[in-house]
């Protein structure tokens, strides 16, 4: 066992050595296809003092982002924890996008704080939130939510056939057309069905999900219009889980720097975990390497970093 001061330590030098391979990631991950994004609520005792004494953004609360993005063969993970909002950090991300590359598709919740201040991208809302509207309230309302989660049911039904079947992202939308399509459009009309003819009240849980639904509707249905635009944001979720943890455990950062590493970390694991890679394989074989590692740090990711070191394993050998 090892004081937790000298854990620091270690963490923080080695962190020191892995920040060009960070912001390698994070520039990679700009480059996706489709950016997942999300927030959780984080600490950070320096920033809370601050802003205590009426000193620093102004900001009072301090959070963690998680940004997952995916392309064709790879994903990655990154987190950003301090006082921006997930759409501003994503925007870390776009500012480093290739112009070449078009506009992403950006899968988020509702809220305002999640999408980009200042880049165009293709918002797709997350349909389980939707849904678990509706479970929530299933209790008081079971025959109207029945139906609205039987549809929603067959929608995914439908998806995971795509994915079984390997679809490509023009097939996964030919197939939602052909069997998606209809559903959601007769729950549409469901939807509408249920004020006009003054069914529900909209004050009451189920109205409010009705509410949250149609005002969304665009957003919530990109998969039956753009290719390759997913239907929640459940991967964004599950690499929250992350910091949800290390909040839980630990309550809270002491400074910046130690969101910092603990952000460089997290990145590097989630992101190795994701490319089905041993993740303290992966950091101590980039440490060992560190000199190669900085001169091309594209190179050294967790998805290709085995190749990386069979190449200065080889020129090793031949000198």
């Amino acid at each position: 066992p090892l004081p937790a001061s000298v854990q620091w330590e270690v963490l923080d030098k080695a962190a020191t050595s892995l920040m060009q391979l960070y912001a390698e990631l994070i520039r990679q991950a700009g480059q996706g296809k489709v950016l997942y994004n999300d927030d959780t609520t984080m600490k950070i005792l320096e920033l809370s003092k601050e802003a205590s004494l009426g000193k620093g953004s102004g900001r009072s609360g301090n959070f963690t982002s998680g940004i997952v993005s995916t392309f064709d063969d790879k994903q990655v993970a990154v987190f950003l924890t301090g006082q921006n909002h997930a759409g501003e950090n994503l925007d870390r991300l776009l500012e480093q996008r290739e112009e070449i590359l078009g506009i992403p598709i950006q899968m988020c919740d509702g809220l305002p704080a999640s999408a980009s201040v200042s880049f165009d991208t293709i918002v797709s809302n997350c349909l389980a939130h939707a849904r678990r509207k509706y479970v929530d309230c299933a209790n008081s309302f079971p025959e109207e939510c029945e139906y609205v989660l039987k549809a929603l049911k067959i929608v995914y039904e439908n998806d995971a056939h795509t994915q079984a079947k390997k679809m490509s992202d023009e097939g996964r939308l030919a197939y939602h057309n052909a069997h998606s399509k209809k559903l959601m459009s007769d729950l549409k009309k469901w939807l509408e069905k249920q004020f006009r003819e003054k069914l529900v009240e909209p004050n009451s849980s189920l109205g409010e999900a009705i509410q949250y639904m149609k005002k969304r509707w665009k957003k919530l249905t990109q998969f039956l219009r753009i290719p390759g635009a997913p239907l929640d944001n459940n991967i964004c979720e599950r690499a929250l889980k992350k910091a949800i943890l290390h909040r839980k455990n630990s309550l809270f950062y002491k400074t910046t720097r130690g969101a910092l590493v603990g952000d460089l970390f997290m990145s590097f694991i989630h992101t190795a975990e994701l490319a089905k890679a041993n993740p303290f394989d992966y950091l101590i074989t980039v440490l060992g390497n560190i000199k190669e590692a900085k001169q091309s740090p594209e190179n050294w990711m967790p998805w290709n970093y085995k190749e990386a070191t069979e190449s200065v394993e080889a020129t090793k050998i031949s000198q």
